[in-house]
């Protein structure tokens, strides 16, 4: 063989890998573009169960906490599960708006990684922060390049009671790695990422209660002097707004499958929701529809 001929098929050889790589990475790109489509409006309708933020516009442009006033709330329709009641009318907790670093969240995918659709509803996932507030925000606000560092809530409630806006609720925060929820119908969680273990980020709201002085620094702790009442009040607030039902409000605790994690330690569960159906009831309209 001359050499001529033997550059001609080394060239062909290249220009199939090329066309082979290029191939592939166009199926990745496609894959990746119906995972987070545009979404539906079944999408649409699956996010507004979660409570809502309105103002957003502070998430996206990176700013520092900051106090936001007497927030707008949206009104549930009375052909909803649950409407607010004059108690949550009543109350008015401070609400803050804190920036979390876009590697920290992010989007709720419509497939999962096989490429089947992903029709978990929602659950709220209550957790603690461990330390401080201000130093869970500081961590979510840190860029990790590190897929097993990357976390975040969707939600704080600080010790007096002020709820701390984080992640918008249509995104994927990352508060738990590897976790199960069993449902009525059998466990449910999802796999995104082959490199991770499945979790149930993609249908869960994420909301952590600040942790007291008296629980932090110590990661055996079995127990702490518990949260304030104005934690129980606006916790049960920032719920009463959402359309989750109480048999998918679970812990962090009653999730993981990695056995460490064990927030939100000393949690009164049965306070949260005597406050949680003080503050919404179920709608006379879905009562008669049933």
């Amino acid at each position: 063989m001359n050499f001529r001929d033997w550059a001609t098929r080394v060239t062909l050889i290249f220009l199939m890998l090329a066309a082979l790589i290029l191939a592939l990475l166009a199926g990745k790109s496609t894959q990746l573009q119906q995972n987070t489509a545009t979404p539906s409006n079944s999408d649409i309708a699956t996010w507004r169960q979660y409570p809502q933020i309105q103002i957003q516009s502070e998430i996206n442009q990176g700013g520092k906490a900051q106090d936001i006033g007497n927030f707008p709330v949206i009104t549930n329709q009375s052909s909803d599960r649950y409407i607010t009641t004059q108690a949550f009318a009543k109350y008015k907790p401070k609400l803050e708006i804190a920036a979390v670093h876009p590697s920290n969240y992010g989007e709720r995918y419509a497939q999962d990684m096989n490429g089947l659709p992903i029709k978990n509803q929602p659950i709220i996932v209550l957790h603690e922060t461990s330390n401080s507030a201000t130093s869970a925000v500081n961590f979510f606000q840190t860029p990790h390049t590190d897929e097993n560092v990357q976390a975040s809530y969707h939600a704080i409630i600080k010790l007096d009671g002020t709820v701390l806006y984080l992640v918008p609720p249509e995104k994927r925060a990352f508060g738990a790695a590897n976790s199960v929820f069993d449902g009525a119908e059998g466990i449910e969680t999802v796999q995104t990422n082959p490199k991770l273990p499945p979790s149930v980020n993609n249908f869960a709201y994420h909301v952590s209660l600040e942790t007291p002085p008296d629980g932090r620094g110590n990661n055996f702790l079995k127990s702490h002097s518990g949260y304030t009442p104005e934690q129980y009040n606006s916790l049960a607030w920032l719920i009463a707004q959402s359309q989750v039902p109480e048999y998918r409000i679970t812990t962090h605790k009653a999730v993981d499958r990695s056995s460490q994690r064990v927030d939100p330690l000393s949690f009164d569960f049965d306070k949260f929701l005597e406050l949680l159906n003080t503050y919404r009831q179920v709608s006379p309209v879905y009562r008669a529809q049933k």
